[in-house]
């Protein structure tokens, strides 16, 4: 894999970590509120597992392969 698609992924990574963060703040914050609004909790739950599953597809693309 070429540097520039390494540095491509690992910024990619980053910011997909970053949001699944912010997200996971957000959906506390809401639950913690006097009136949480459910439906929008279980929305924001359904992107952050989207979230999570995008991380772990570049984590095993920045994996090298080995022979096995």
């Amino acid at each position: 894999m070429k540097e520039f698609d390494i540095k491509g992924l690992e910024l990619q990574l980053l910011e997909l970590r970053s949001e699944h963060r912010d997200l996971d703040e957000i959906i506390h914050e809401m639950i913690a509120s006097n009136h949480p609004d459910q439906l929008r909790i279980q929305r924001l739950k359904k992107r952050k597992l989207r979230l999570k599953d995008s991380i772990i597809r570049v984590e095993s693309l920045l994996i090298p392969d080995i022979d096995a």
